[in-house]
């Protein structure tokens, strides 16, 4: 497939592109009826981009022979068209051969492209990967094998890549739907190294579970679907091994142990970055930066019981010579405090005299005993009780009885004035009656 100028006096590039301007700087700025592309007699279908000014309405195309083609005329078999607020994709199968318009508001700086062949031409995976790595990984978008450069188009795709699980009975992710694990981007954020340079980064974050996975790599537009399915990989489970020794660095230390598997990483490439969070809610960062051969070893103090909880970001090689991130799973550990069962000892006696033994079938024990003046003491003492007690009765009484004649008194003495009220008054006090603890 080919696209080239209708206009003979415009220079042809040696190295055609799939992106080739509408007519020349002119053409693009003024003359909108000269935005003309031509269509070979070889092509079966075409599918083009037009990109035009925001919230323009859809271009208008016109075949070589005069007649025009609207977005609303579009059948959806012959000729299919999905428009947006920035741009048109239009798919024609069988087009008249010849010199086409497009009629709009294009943008003075815009494309036709004539979509042939879109592939997303990505690295493979890499054959030692695990769950929870964090992984950066690059592809290429072509179109009829050329690079396509061109920024407004990252707009018209989506490029992601998918894995799908092989339903192996063996692995621990037999069964689990499909999960997309990393979308490309050409902006120059997160991993990409550099905007609009044609070369789209993905990062993956591989938070599924481990076993055998089928990576599909998908380009998708609003009118057609790309896939390119790869050879299934194994996705192996964490190789960081996390483990707790309470009370392992002495007083008031536990000691937090860190080892990998020796088959899949080099531990003399390990390096640590992690967070412990207390039970009262602190946070501790930490680091262990150190390489040999040994489990890395970390002192977290132990000043309350409670549940502690590590969160570990691992960098290292594996043992192919590979660089990876992963992010461990976090781990948690309660430690408790053992505190010695309470002894039970009489204070006061601690003559074998005062102890009695209940031996049973197969144990025995002390049961403490009282003393007969300790057994009777309480009875001797519940006259003295009982006359406290009456006599707190009275005395509330009486105060009660004080308060009331002195509101009465008051009362009255409003009323009445001063001498007849205390000439009202009759005072009648109760009869005491005999106190039979005295008797």
């Amino acid at each position: 497939m080919s696209l080239a100028q209708s206009e003979p006096d415009i220079e042809t590039t040696t190295e055609p592109s799939p992106l080739e301007q509408l007519g020349s700087e002119y053409h693009n700025s003024i003359k909108l009826l000269s935005n003309r592309f031509r269509i070979d007699y070889e092509v079966e279908e075409v599918t083009m981009v037009f990109f035009r000014k925001y919230g323009s309405a859809p271009v208008v195309l016109v075949r070589p022979d005069g007649s025009k083609i609207f977005q609303i005329n579009a059948d959806g078999e012959s000729v299919a068209w999905f428009d947006s607020e920035t741009y048109d994709m239009i798919s024609i199968k069988n087009p008249v051969p010849g010199p086409w318009q497009a009629v709009g508001q294009i943008l003075p700086n815009s494309r036709v492209m004539v979509l042939s062949d879109i592939q997303l031409q990505a690295d493979p995976l890499p054959p030692i990967i695990f769950s929870g790595e964090i992984l950066k990984q690059t592809a290429r978008l072509t179109n009829g094998g050329k690079l396509i450069d061109y920024g407004p188009f990252r707009d018209v795709v989506s490029l992601n890549i998918e894995l799908s699980s092989t339903n192996n009975p063996n692995y621990d992710n037999f069964g689990a739907a499909a999960q997309e694990v990393a979308r490309f981007e050409d902006n120059g954020r997160g991993m990409d190294e550099r905007p609009l340079d044609g070369v789209f980064t993905g990062q993956f974050n591989l938070a599924i579970a481990a076993g055998e996975w089928k990576p599909v790599f998908r380009v998708t537009t609003p009118m057609f679907t790309r896939e390119q399915i790869d050879p299934p990989i194994q996705l192996y489970p964490t190789p960081i091994y996390t483990d707790v020794e309470l009370n392992g660095g002495g007083n008031n230390y536990h000691k937090l142990v860190i080892d990998v598997n020796r088959e899949l990483v080099d531990i003399n490439s390990l390096l640590i970055d992690g967070k412990v969070r207390f039970p009262n809610g602190d946070i501790q960062n930490f680091s262990l930066t150190e390489a040999n051969a040994e489990p890395r070893e970390h002192m977290i103090i132990a000043f309350e019981d409670g549940i502690f909880r590590i969160k570990l970001t691992a960098y290292g090689k594996t043992v192919n010579g590979r660089d990876f991130i992963l992010d461990v799973p976090e781990f948690t550990f309660l430690a408790k405090s053992e505190e010695p069962e309470p002894e039970v000892v009489n204070p006061e006696n601690t003559d074998d005299s005062n102890t009695v033994t209940a031996t049973g079938d197969e144990t025995s024990e002390l049961v403490p005993t009282q003393s007969i003046d300790e057994a009777i003491e309480p009875t001797q003492n519940e006259p003295e009780e009982q006359e406290s007690v009456v006599t707190l009765v009275l005395l509330v009484n009486g105060i009660i009885l004080c308060f009331g004649i002195v509101v009465i008194v008051a009362l009255m003495w409003r009323k009445h004035g001063a001498p007849a009220a205390l000439k009202n008054i009759r005072f009648k006090l109760p009869r005491k009656e005999k106190d039979p603890v005295s008797e």
